[in-house]
């Protein structure tokens, strides 16, 4: 079945192949049309103008011998007749007429009587009785003697008799299945500049719009890669402009939500009446919230900017511990233990701070969502020539109809109780596919989320 869908699918080299195959018929046909209608020295039976020219040095040399004359150009036209019964084509065949001394010594038996020499030398048309004749008449050099061969050329009978005989059909099918693989090979060779762009485009990564370098002299593609290139530079304008956009408003929104911060702690101090205490942790409790999206806001541009900055090699297995020292006060916050298992040090090329934001990120869900007493796992492991960085906590987990819409910026699980801004996940992912590598979530063993992310080896 895969192999149907795949001869069903339209392709360009099908498109031009059918085109050079059917622009090759419509010739064949063409020029067979214009053989058959003018005739010329190709039409069939006047071919053989040595004959002609040996029957009429015959009827010079037997003037004086009418019965052996008869017989002999009688062999000879019987000659030219089997010729073409042979080919089973004697309704078409030549009909020879020979004069002398301006009287008819031979006629083809069933040659029109009307038929007769114009006195024009060569190739000439006749019509008698509505018939097209195609003649070729030869005089002697010597003497009076005069020979002419005709044949019937009517379009549509000289057409129908040749094609019911093999004459157009069977070259037709002898070479039809030897023409798609020349062209197939001759368009394939024609495409080779096309699949060079093609093969650099697939090569691209997400981050990658620099302009194609795959710019071959041919005018098409030309045009092509040209405005591939000007479609390439408008989205990455497009792009800088959003990330510089939100950057420059999440660095001018920390200002005020520090200094919020700082005014409501203030009055917390002074405070004496529980309602405001109450209505003053609230506040504090937002502007928590809302630095953090902050501060998820940058990260988020920090690792989409990444894929331009230089990568540098770094063991994550230390990056790891590191990591997990600075997030263990948020664990002991919350009563979550950590556990860290490296089996071996891994070294990684990547970027140093997007690489923290997505351990960061990972471990801070992690913990986040793990209920009190719980215990979040973090393993590092080779494998098949990867890092594999696993994971896992004991939290609810995220139904799998939307673990792939979690990735999605501001996207969170409708059941979730805790708040968040639906950041992280899509800035490890970000960071992930920016040094190469993948992420995907799964079901811990027991209960819980468990995340993998796979890395490219130093």
């Amino acid at each position: 079945m895969k192999i149907l869908s795949i001869l069903r699918q339209p392709t360009l080299v099908r498109r031009l192949i059918v085109a050079q195959v059917s622009l090759l018929l419509l010739l064949w046909v063409i020029a067979l049309l214009l053989i058959v209608g003018e005739g010329g020295d190709t039409t069939p039976g006047l071919q053989a103008f040595r004959t002609y020219q040996a029957a009429l040095k015959l009827a010079d040399d037997l003037a004086d011998q009418p019965a052996v004359q008869q017989k002999a150009l009688h062999l000879v036209d019987t000659a030219l007749r089997e010729e073409f019964d042979g080919a089973g084509l004697s309704e078409i065949g030549p009909v020879l007429l020979v004069w002398q001394k301006g009287r008819l010594v031979y006629r083809t038996p069933g040659a029109p009587e009307t038929l007769h020499d114009s006195g024009h030398k060569g190739l000439e048309t006749v019509t008698i009785h509505g018939y097209r004749y195609r003649a070729r008449s030869i005089h002697s050099e010597r003497s009076d003697t005069r020979l002419l061969a005709a044949v019937p050329t009517d379009r549509w009978n000289l057409f129908m008799s040749l094609s019911s005989h093999g004459y157009v059909l069977l070259p037709l099918i002898f070479s039809l299945p030897l023409l798609p693989l020349p062209a197939w090979w001759s368009i394939r060779m024609a495409l080779r500049p096309w699949r060079q762009v093609v093969q650099e485009v697939a090569a691209r990564g997400p981050a990658d719009l620099t302009p194609l370098s795959s710019r071959p002299p041919h005018r098409e593609l030309i045009a092509m890669v040209d405005s591939v290139n000007a479609l390439l530079q408008r989205v990455s304008r497009s792009a800088q402009r959003e990330r510089a956009f939100i950057a420059d408003a999440a660095h001018e929104l920390r200002t005020p939500l520090a200094a919020m911060r700082v005014n409501a702690e203030a009055l917390q101090a002074q405070a004496s009446n529980p309602l405001q205490h109450e209505l003053l942790n609230g506040i504090l409790s937002s502007a928590s919230r809302a630095g953090r999206l902050v501060g998820q806001l940058l990260q988020l541009m920090r690792s989409e900017a990444i894929g331009g900055e230089q990568h540098i090699e770094l063991g994550l297995d230390v990056l790891l511990q590191d990591r997990l020292a600075v997030l263990s006060g948020l664990a002991a916050h919350g009563t979550v233990e950590l556990e860290l298992a490296a089996a071996e040090p891994l070294r990684i090329m990547g970027q140093r701070e997007g690489l923290v934001s997505l351990i960061d990120n990972l471990v801070e869900n992690a913990i986040k969502y793990s209920p009190p007493q719980a215990v979040v796992r973090v393993s590092l492991q080779r494998a098949a020539g990867q890092a594999l960085l696993l994971v896992e906590d004991q939290g609810p987990g995220i139904a799998p109809a939307l673990r792939a819409r979690v990735f999605d910026r501001f996207f969170r699980d409708p059941r979730q109780t805790q708040s968040g801004s639906g950041l992280g996940l899509a800035i490890a992912a970000s960071v992930a596919a920016s040094h190469g590598g993948s992420i995907e979530l799964d079901d811990a063993e027991g209960g819980g989320l468990l995340v993998r992310v796979r890395l490219p080896l130093a």
